[in-house]
């Protein structure tokens, strides 16, 4: 061995170093990973980079070609990635102090953006939390507690992920996704007192809806007894000898009809309001 290791060495070196550089001209860049190759430190192209609305299997995925000990390769998450945002005490409009919990969402859309400005995702997380921070602040500040509660916290999450996805921009970034988490108050006094006031509020407004119900009823029932009363007028006046015999009847039930048989009525049989017993 040792006599065909002298007589054969330099050969054996080249082969080796030939198929070390072979197999280093050749890299698998996976289906979750943007590959970016790097050359004397620049970044000169990218392999499987993300596009919107690109079909699975088509992305560019599998085995690259480079030039070994000269260009190296960069893997960049092609995933959505997670930022989360540390609980943070927010004022809101009406001098509310909110414990806030927000996150984001954003994937890398530029990866020789983020190489050149941020050299890694967890770099790009690092820049991007205290923006998200910063306009979460600003903001909740311009809002009320209330507002929180309602749909208008919908449009206050798309303003925050404008203004955070603007900034990622510029680390090659886009922030897909803004939402809070939680929204309370502190614990102790303000809370307490938070508790009041919106239960005070609710008794007003539930008291306001049962007004309003009340007059609604009150026109309703108003509407409905001029109706029948129409109504009425135009069927007794017809026949003016039903009406009257009509009402004479009720007249009749409501003075005799007492319920304990306990009070009598004397009247003259010659008196008008008798004259529908005397008949026709």
């Amino acid at each position: 061995m040792e006599a065909i290791w002298n007589r054969f060495k330099i050969p054996i070196i080249a082969v080796v170093v030939l198929l070390v550089a072979l197999m280093s001209s050749f890299v698998v860049v996976p289906e979750t990973q943007q590959a970016v190759i790097v050359r004397t430190g620049e970044p000169v192209r990218v392999a499987n980079q993300f596009a919107a609305n690109e079909a699975y299997g088509l992305t560019g995925a599998g085995v690259i070609a480079r030039w070994p000990f000269i260009e190296q390769v960069q893997y960049v998450d092609k995933r959505v990635l997670d930022l989360d945002m540390e609980r943070q005490q927010v004022l809101s409009n009406d001098q509310q102090r909110l414990q806030v919990d927000a996150y984001a969402r954003f994937r890398i859309i530029d990866p020789v953006t983020m190489v050149e400005t941020a050299g890694s995702e967890e770099n790009v997380a690092a820049q991007l939390s205290p923006i998200l921070t910063s306009v979460l602040r600003q903001e909740l500040g311009r809002r009320s507690f209330g507002s929180l509660l309602t749909a208008e916290r919908g449009t206050a999450m798309q303003n925050i992920r404008d203004a955070l996805d603007l900034q990622a921009r510029q680390y090659g970034a886009q922030v897909i996704d803004v939402r809070i988490k939680r929204a309370d108050l502190p614990e102790g006094t303000p809370l307490d007192a938070a508790f009041t006031r919106m239960e005070t509020d609710r008794t007003q407004e539930a008291e306001t809806i049962r007004a309003q119900g009340r007059k609604n009823a009150q026109i309703i029932r108003a509407d409905a007894e001029a109706e029948a009363a129409n109504v009425y007028a135009a069927a007794y006046g017809k026949d003016p000898d039903f009406y009257d015999f009509y009402r004479a009847m009720e007249s009749y039930r409501r003075t005799f009809q007492t319920g304990t048989g306990d009070s009598s009525i004397i009247l003259s049989p010659d008196n008008e309001y008798m004259r529908q017993f005397r008949g026709r």
